[in-house]
């Protein structure tokens, strides 16, 4: 029995070398498996939305899921639960982020915030870059509901801000209608990094600036090792128990990818010591 696709063609060729009734059942069951498998292909490769990062033939060039994002919803909801007041980490990733808008002269009077460290952002934005109309936007209310709560509790006059509850893989933002847009510590984790760096690219005005800050990949090494180990004695095999994290060297790929002129990357190393491994960091 051959079988055989020939090109530009939707159909599959079955040819059956012995005709007897074996081989005349075996050909109906694989027919049948191969059109069910026709049918159901293009429904659940075909990717729908505004934005996309295809490779010009229809389908996603990214196209199995990594996150649950209803699932990571929930997470930040918990997130917002727990989360204490002025971590040292999610601060000194953000304060080394906002420093780089005292090195921009230009004045970004429209900016967008991005979710991950809402708070920290807001906190820690201290007058930088001239901004005038503030952003905040996370994929949980809970996220943004904290972020609104301190705003009321210590609020900045200055700056107009507003709060959404908006994903990051299809951003409700408007094009061109940004001078700025921030991320710190919340793209790692879409799907389709690639395309939540286009959208926030189609978002800016022409010569306006992008600012993110994402887990690398040598992030949490050891507890990547551990876990091997520890599932390759007592299981036989691995499986991935730490999501998986974008190299400095694609770094600058995909921000060229996303349209972006004049990308920099640079690498930060934070080492944070737990006293246990359900325990505060020490320095807490």
């Amino acid at each position: 029995m051959l079988i055989s696709r020939p090109p530009k063609s939707g159909l599959w060729i079955v040819e059956d070398s012995k005709p007897d009734p074996i081989n005349k059942l075996k050909m109906r069951a694989l027919v049948a498996t191969l059109c069910r498998r026709r049918v159901q292909e293009p429904f659940s490769r075909f990717f729908y939305g505004s934005f996309s990062t295809d490779n010009g033939d229809g389908f996603q060039s990214s196209r199995v899921k990594i996150f649950d994002r209803h699932l990571k919803r929930k997470q930040r909801d918990r997130a917002a639960w727990l989360a204490c007041p002025k971590d040292p980490l999610v601060d000194t990733v953000a304060e080394n982020l906002l420093d780089r808008l005292e090195d921009c002269k230009k004045a970004f009077p429209t900016a967008l915030c991005l979710g991950g460290s809402l708070e920290a952002i807001r906190r820690l934005l201290r007058g930088r870059g001239a901004i005038e109309k503030l952003i905040m936007m996370d994929t949980s209310y809970d996220m943004v509901k904290l972020c609104r709560d301190a705003e009321q509790d210590v609020p900045n006059e200055s700056i107009e801000t507003s709060f959404v509850v908006g994903d990051e893989e299809f951003l409700p933002i408007k094009e061109s209608s940004l001078d700025l847009v921030i991320s710190c510590l919340g793209l790692h984790w879409t799907n389709d990094l690639p395309g939540a760096m286009i959208q926030c690219r189609l978002a800016l005005k022409p010569d306006c600036l992008f600012l993110a800050a994402i887990l690398g990949g040598e992030t949490l090494k050891e507890l990547r090792i551990a876990c091997t180990v520890a599932q390759m004695e007592r299981e036989g095999g691995i499986s991935p128990r730490v999501s998986p994290l974008a190299q400095v060297r694609d770094a600058g790929n995909l921000l060229t990818r996303a349209g972006f002129t004049l990308p920099s990357v640079d690498v930060d190393e934070y080492t944070v010591k737990y006293r246990s491994v359900a325990g505060p960091s020490m320095s807490d």
